[in-house]
Parts: structure tokens; C-alpha cells; sequence
């Protein structure tokens, strides 16, 4: 890369390469305190690392870029993400949403990351490589563009995103999701079974976990979930599907991935109803100390009258799937996914967790980061985790 001050012989970079998969990183912005940056996947991204806006080879030069490109930043194909080392940008540059955000980087941590600042840098970095980065929705690096003095660089740049496919073609072809899709897992009088419990209970509104302060604690947040929830206490009804998933599901997970399932988490009907505007925003399963054992999620649709509520995967396009009564997706905890908003009906799912015995003994290890509210859990205990 060019454009380096005052190197120094001693400095260290991350070197990052085209084709590599961008680091993943939690970062304060403009529009988030605790911006994380893989929720992103399913679009392209643009991060400009300029280190400070008033430094001579940034002034003025990125707020110009962006205005020229603006149409570019939607949110839908595209983002653009600024990196600022300097404290003072917060009051000079500002989100202009749908699009443009900035983080703000005064530690270093991201652009050590990518190679911007050196890895023993100390704020404020005397050495810093000015660069834009491009990648593609499903988070690889795609271009790396050294700031240029003649504006070499922003033309590069502009050539490069007129010449990127939709989204959905982004690796020259529509893409398969890496996820088992199962029909016939519950048979239509189960599901109706299950429906019918939920009806009886009624649901209470459902949160998600999030660390905060070391610990893991369930939150709401309408903008990021809405979805109504009934745990299901009936051990007959619990024993019949762990009995259908044992049979069904367990055996084409050891198939297609090598894995030995042995436990399952959570018995629960869910209801995504179009009276609520509900929906479920792109995330992951296993992000917690309070989820990290869990491996394989699974979502067995119990309804078929309804309208949205499909499972995407953004980082493999735009397709998005609904399972026919009693049908199931499974998936690693770890992909990025999210639930459309159901528009008519009401959608009923069954919705367990998979894991084995090693993911048992870490769950158990990690009691003492769960809030208290969330309980305790003892791998060595016979209980309806153990089909």
C-alpha cells in the first residue's frame, strides 16, 4: 500500500490479502455504541480507512467521494463504513443514512485489523495506510484500494462498484445456503397438537441474549425481534418430539456434517403473527457465553397460511426458505440469519437448539457468566435436554 506516514522500519501490519474473509470486530459508531460489524453480511461493503478527516490526504476528499456516489449506498446492495482515528471527527462527519456511517476507531482496534494502523501502535498512530476495502456480501475482501494523491484511488473505486452484480449474483450464480431442508419431520397432527397447547397458554413476548458487562442477559429490542413465545410443558408432548427430531433430524445432521448430536435445547412454539408485524432481524445463535454451546438450530414450521416469515441466510444471497407443515431448516448456529416479517396469518414454528456432549461441558463452564435471571445448567443432569 502507499500513502504511509512515517512507517518507521520497525512496524508491523496485519497483512490482509483479496479473497480472505474480512475480521469480524464490535466497534463504537454513529449509529450504534456496540456496532457489530458481521451483522452486515448480504450486501457489499465499503470501508474506508483515512484516519482522520483533517489529515491532508482525507480533507474533504471522502464527503466528496460520497456525494458523487451517493446512489451507490442503499443499504440494500451497498454500505459504506469510514474509519476515524481522530476524536475530533465526531463532530465533522456525520451518518447519512440509508448508507453511510462511521466508526469510530480511537483505540486502533479495527484498523490494526486490517492492516491501516500498526499492530503495536499506541493512539494516536503516527503510522497509518490509507486504504478502501470492498467486499462482497458475504464479508470477503474483494478490492483493496491505496489512497492515491491524484485521486486515482476514488476513480478506481467508482469503476469498481459500477461493475458490481446484484447481490444476489454476487458469486455468478444464485447460491445454496449450507442447511439441511427436511420434510415430514412432525407429522401434521403433532403440529396441530403443538398449535393448539400455544392457543391454550397464550405466549409471552420474546427477547434474545446479549452480553453486557461480562454477562449474558436477555433483552428486548421491537426494532430487532417480535416474536411471542409458549415453552412447552406437557412431557408427553416434550418426549414426542424429541422422539420425531431423534429420529428424523439427528441422522441427517451425522450424514451431512459428521456430527454426533446427543442434546436438545428448548421446547418451544413459536408465533410470528402478522397482527404484531413480526420478524426477527439477521443474527446469529451462538454469539453469548450463555449460547455458545449451541451448534445446530432448527425450525420446524407447524402452519403453512401466512404470508413472509421465511428464513433468509444474507450471507448466501437473497433466497429465502418456507418449509411445508412439519417440514424443518437446520443450520449452524453460526450462519447469519434472519425471519421476514410475516405480512398475513400467523406463523406457528417449533424452534430447538442441537448439541453434543462436548458443547454440554462448555455450557456448564460458562454458568457464571449467565445474568441470574437466565438460571443455571448441569450437563450431568437427566432432563429433557437429553433425548
Amino acid at each position: 500500500m502507499t500513502d504511509v506516514i512515517d512507517t518507521k522500519a520497525a512496524a508491523r501490519f496485519a497483512d490482509l490479502q483479496i479473497g480472505d474473509l474480512a475480521p469480524w470486530f464490535r466497534q463504537r459508531s454513529t449509529s450504534n455504541p456496540d456496532f457489530v460489524f458481521d451483522t452486515t453480511a448480504g450486501r457489499y461493503i465499503v470501508l474506508c480507512f483515512f484516519g482522520s478527516e483533517s489529515d491532508q490526504a482525507a480533507r474533504g476528499r471522502i464527503l466528496s467521494f460520497l456525494k458523487q456516489n451517493r446512489n451507490f449506498f442503499d443499504d440494500e446492495k451497498a454500505s459504506f463504513f469510514g474509519v476515524s482515528i481522530d476524536p475530533a471527527d465526531e463532530t465533522r462527519l456525520k451518518a447519512d443514512l440509508p448508507g453511510i456511517r462511521y466508526f469510530w476507531d480511537f483505540d486502533a482496534r479495527v484498523s490494526k485489523l486490517y492492516g491501516a494502523a500498526p499492530l503495536d501502535a499506541q493512539p494516536p498512530t503516527l503510522a497509518f495506510r490509507r486504504s478502501w476495502f470492498v467486499l462482497d456480501p458475504a464479508l470477503r475482501i474483494i478490492a483493496i484500494i491505496p489512497f492515491a494523491p491524484d485521486g486515482a484511488d476514488r476513480r478506481a473505486l467508482a469503476a469498481l462498484l459500477e461493475r458490481l452484480p446484484p447481490v444476489n449474483a454476487y458469486a455468478g450464480q444464485e447460491m445454496q445456503a449450507p442447511i439441511l431442508f427436511l420434510p415430514g419431520v412432525f407429522e401434521p397432527e403433532l403440529c396441530t397438537r403443538l398449535i393448539d397447547q400455544y392457543e391454550a397458554a397464550g405466549g409471552f413476548s420474546s427477547g434474545f441474549m446479549r452480553e453486557k458487562d461480562g454477562k449474558t442477559v436477555l433483552v428486548h429490542d421491537a426494532i430487532h425481534k417480535v416474536r411471542r413465545d409458549y415453552i412447552i410443558e406437557d412431557e408427553a408432548l416434550i418426549r414426542a418430539t424429541q422422539a420425531r427430531v431423534r429420529r428424523r433430524i439427528f441422522p441427517a445432521i451425522q450424514r451431512a456434517y459428521q456430527f454426533n448430536t446427543t442434546r436438545m435445547e428448548r421446547y418451544l412454539v413459536a408465533c410470528y403473527s402478522s397482527e404484531d408485524s413480526a420478524h426477527f432481524r439477521a443474527h446469529r445463535d451462538n454469539t453469548t457465553k450463555g449460547t455458545a454451546h449451541r451448534r445446530f438450530a432448527v425450525s420446524i414450521n407447524l402452519s403453512a397460511d401466512f404470508d413472509g416469515g421465511e428464513i433468509g441466510f444474507p450471507e448466501y444471497g437473497t433466497r429465502t426458505y418456507k418449509p411445508p407443515i412439519g417440514g424443518a431448516v437446520v443450520f449452524s448456529c453460526s450462519l447469519l440469519h434472519n425471519v421476514s416479517r410475516v405480512t398475513r396469518g400467523r406463523r406457528y414454528a417449533f424452534l430447538p437448539f442441537l448439541y453434543d456432549e462436548a458443547a454440554a461441558r462448555i455450557r456448564e463452564a460458562n454458568n457464571s457468566f449467565l445474568d441470574k435471571s437466565i438460571g443455571t445448567y448441569t450437563a450431568d443432569a437427566k432432563r429433557a435436554e437429553t433425548p
